[in-house]
Parts: structure tokens; C-alpha cells; sequence
């Protein structure tokens, strides 16, 4: 962890590797050697798991990484990894975007609870998510001196992708505006030059007005995402705005991007119409 984890990845992945080593791994075989610990052993722990398949694999993952980390280092021979081999389980992705009836409701929720004085900063961060496609973090680690009001645009030194530029859109850019400038951070916590560790008071308080108990944070970003693509403004434009580095991680949202493919059916389909409703002797147009 020291070597290799906290010192080469960011800080929210490290988490992830504590808490395999720590809730799964030392519990179930941290007695073992390294050298003695077989493939079996591991498929029964990753078969234990399989009602959380997404944890299940991380194991996996850990694992391999640590004896990675072992065979470069000399602690075990090249070579020998049990995790290596293991079929993984399928994860399957779960999308949900936000209907135009949905974002009402969710936007009456808002509003009435800015109006009761209930979690001020905090539904201002959640309008944010909405309205710039940003990650949780990028939001709540969000500092003032990366706010660029004239230009509308944030530029995050450090993001999931690393550095990141988010252009955003005039309602954002009212948001920002109107947060007042105190201590470092845009949604600060109680202390002002700390930033706010988490939204699960507003965002519990929002869907239970809001009547969407299924609902996750995350999805305010796919629903951004959704509106983009179902407008027509093209999977390289949603994926420059939502920050992806590889085009394929766009692509989920394909299946939205409609309107282009359906200009496209409407042509062929009047002009082959067109051609069904001719009168053979008629000339072509």
C-alpha cells in the first residue's frame, strides 16, 4: 500500500484497495503465506461474493495487482498469481436517466426545499452536477481559484482523468455566481476552507419529495449526458463535455443520440415512398 497503491494512484482508489485487503482479504486469508495461498482458495472467496459481483471482481483485481507488485520486487517468483485464471462475473450497467417528467418533479423538490431553508449549499451542489455532467468530487473538491466566471469554465488540475477543463452552461454559471465567495472551496464544509465530504442528507431529502427513491447521485451525470445525446449534438461533443478520454466510454450513450439516424430513416423512407407512389410512366424527379 505505502509503495505502490498511496503512492501511484489517487487517494478514492486507494480507498477501494484498503477496503478489499481490509473487509475481505485479511479476514478470509490473511494467514496465509503468500506462496501458499492456491487459486482454490480465491475462487472461494470470489464465489462467496457473487451477490456483489462488482466487489467480487475488485477483489480479484487486488489481488493480482499484489502479487504483481511481489514478482517485481522479488517477494514471489514471476509467474505465480492466483488470481490469475479466475473468470470474472459479469457486471452488468446500470443507466438511468431522468424523463422530462422526472426533472420536474426532482426541480419542485429543489425548489422547495431552498424555500424551507433546508441544505442551501448542498442543492446547489446537486444543480451543479446536473447542469455541467461534473463527477461527485469534482464538485465537492471544487475550489474557487479553478472557477473561471468570465470565460464559464472550470479547469480541474487533478480529476478521474487527470486534468480536466469543464465548460459550462449559463444555469451553472448563475449558481456559481451567486455562492458567496468564503474561505476555499465552492460547497465548503462546516469549515470554510474544507470541503464538504458528501450530499446524502439533500439528496435523501430531494428523491423523497421528488418521489424517485431509486435514484442515485450519479445519475444526475447520465441524465446530462441523455439530453445531450438525444438532441442530436453528437457523441464527440457529449464526451468532450462530460470529460471522457476514450470515445468508447460515450458510446453508452449511442442508443440516445436518435436524431441523426432518424433524419437519415426519413430520407430513404420518403424517398422510397416517393418512388412506391409514382406512376410508372411518370419521369423521376
Amino acid at each position: 500500500m505505502a509503495e505502490h497503491v498511496d503512492a501511484k494512484r489517487k487517494g478514492s482508489t486507494a480507498n477501494h484497495y484498503r477496503s478489499a485487503i481490509e473487509l475481505y482479504l485479511l479476514p478470509k486469508l490473511g494467514a496465509r503465506k503468500a506462496y501458499d495461498l492456491t487459486k482454490t482458495d480465491l475462487a472461494r472467496l470470489h464465489l462467496s461474493l457473487k451477490h456483489i459481483p462488482y466487489r467480487a471482481n475488485h477483489v480479484l483485481a487486488v489481488v493480482a495487482s499484489m502479487y504483481s507488485f511481489g514478482a517485481k520486487h522479488g517477494l514471489v517468483l514471476d509467474g505465480i498469481n492466483p488470481a490469475l485464471g479466475i473468470e470474472r462475473y459479469p457486471e452488468p450497467r446500470r443507466e438511468r436517466f431522468l424523463s422530462s417528467d422526472e426533472l420536474a418533479r426532482l426541480g419542485e423538490a429543489f425548489r422547495r426545499l431552498e424555500l424551507e431553508g433546508r441544505h442551501g449549499s448542498g442543492i446547489a451542489a446537486l444543480r451543479l452536477l446536473l447542469f455541467s455532467g461534473a463527477r461527485l468530487r469534482e464538485i465537492l473538491h471544487l475550489r474557487w481559484e479553478n472557477v473561471d466566471l468570465e470565460r464559464g469554465m472550470l479547469f480541474l488540475p487533478d480529476s478521474k482523468t487527470g486534468r480536466k477543463t469543464i465548460v459550462l452552461g449559463a444555469p451553472a454559471i448563475a449558481i456559481l455566481a451567486s455562492r458567496p465567495r468564503e474561505g476555499t472551496y465552492v460547497i465548503a464544509g462546516k469549515n470554510v476552507d474544507q470541503p464538504r465530504t458528501d450530499l446524502k442528507k439533500p439528496w435523501a431529502a430531494a428523491i423523497k419529495l421528488a418521489n424517485l427513491p431509486n435514484l442515485r447521485i450519479h445519475d444526475l451525470r447520465h441524465s446530462f449526458a441523455s439530453v445531450g445525446a438525444g438532441a442530436g449534438l453528437g457523441l464527440p461533443i457529449v464526451g468532450k463535455l462530460l470529460g471522457h478520454s476514450q470515445a468508447a466510454t460515450t458510446e453508452r450513450y449511442a442508443h440516445l443520440d436518435a436524431d441523426p439516424i432518424r433524419r437519415a430513416a426519413d430520407m430513404i423512407g420518403n424517398t422510397i415512398s416517393a418512388a412506391l407512389d409514382r406512376h410508372p410512366s411518370e419521369p423521376n424527379q
